[in-house]
């Protein structure tokens, strides 16, 4: 029986939605997100405690690594909770003005990955492409003016979507297609002409992450002409050993962005599995991975992780 026919309609509350047809192992599905959950916070607290007290790691490519993990975090500790509520505790209800907030953060800490990984790409660009000029183009103050742009970018274009929610009433189904609140999820429930939050939320996708993941596709160009003018073998696998692991975030976070972003909007036939599993991708791939993979591709971190927990 579906949770429309279960549940009362109150226009005051949203349900989220775990796996439909699998309420029966519900607490099963529970453990792989509470490992999800705990590798992810100690995954990344480990990375920003390990840089924060080596001063041999605080040069440009650690610090923006750094502000990956905090903004992984902020993903982690926004969506799981909740997701672990449905699968523990079968809590499913969330208020208008929470799923307005839960939303908010989500929009805004995906804007700020994104612009992350595109910061990182540059490091890499300038790094390769203008290595004699590296440490005197990514000083420390531009580097926080950068990061500081782009935090005001998340939060001009992410800040908008609970106010252009707000306005809507809500008299169908009050049931989530996720986990989590989303915009695109949420405008489809409201009773009233949602044209402009679709052009909004596909202008927005298209001027930040789109045009990111652009940049970084323009930077790999450069890059790749770059180090395939290098006569030495050696030096040119050295140069592209250095880029595997921000390709890999690169991947994990844009190509289920991408997937999602067509299935909601161009692809109404699709089946709600292939959504839910792609929105969990989406959100729970990044915080776990980027610390996997940085801790296991660079050797100095690594070696101080090592050295740390293994005096």
């Amino acid at each position: 029986m579906s949770a429309v026919n279960e549940t009362k309609f109150n226009p005051d509350v949203f349900l989220l939605t775990g796996i439909p047809g699998k309420e029966d192992v519900h607490l099963w599905i529970s453990i792989p997100f509470c490992l999800v959950y705990v590798i992810s916070i100690v995954g990344n607290s480990i990375i920003l405690f390990i840089i924060k007290t080596d001063p041999s790691l605080h040069d440009p490519m650690y610090i923006f690594l750094s502000m990956l993990a905090i903004t992984d975090l902020g993903i982690s500790i926004s969506t799981i909770p909740t997701i672990l509520g449905i699968y523990l505790f079968n809590s499913r209800e969330i208020s208008l003005n929470a799923c307005f907030t839960q939303l908010f953060f989500i929009h805004f800490l995906a804007k700020i990955e994104s612009s992350m990984l595109l910061m990182m790409a540059f490091d890499r660009f300038i790094a390769i492409c203008n290595p004699l000029r590296y440490a005197s183009i990514l000083t420390l103050p531009r580097i926080a003016k950068m990061g500081l742009v782009f935090v005001l970018r998340g939060v001009a274009v992410a800040l908008p979507f609970p106010f252009l929610l707000k306005r809507f009433q809500y008299c169908r189904a009050n049931v989530l297609s996720h986990s989590y609140c989303l915009h695109q999820d949420i405008m489809k429930l409201a009773c009233a002409d949602i044209a402009v939050n679709n052009i909004y939320g596909l202008f927005i996708t298209l001027i930040t992450v789109w045009l990111d993941s652009l940049l970084i596709f323009l930077s790999y160009v450069m890059i790749l002409k770059t180090v395939l003018s290098i006569t030495s073998h050696t030096e040119c696998l050295r140069a592209l050993n250095t880029c595997v692991s921000h390709l890999c975030a690169v991947l994990v976070f844009y190509m289920p962005e991408f997937s999602l972003t067509v299935t909601h909007r161009f692809w109404k036939g699709s089946s709600p599995l292939l959504q839910i599993l792609l929105g969990y991708i989406y959100l729970l791939g990044p915080p776990l991975i980027n610390p996997i993979v940085y801790s296991v591709k660079s050797k100095h971190l690594r070696a101080r992780i090592i050295k740390v927990f293994f005096k």
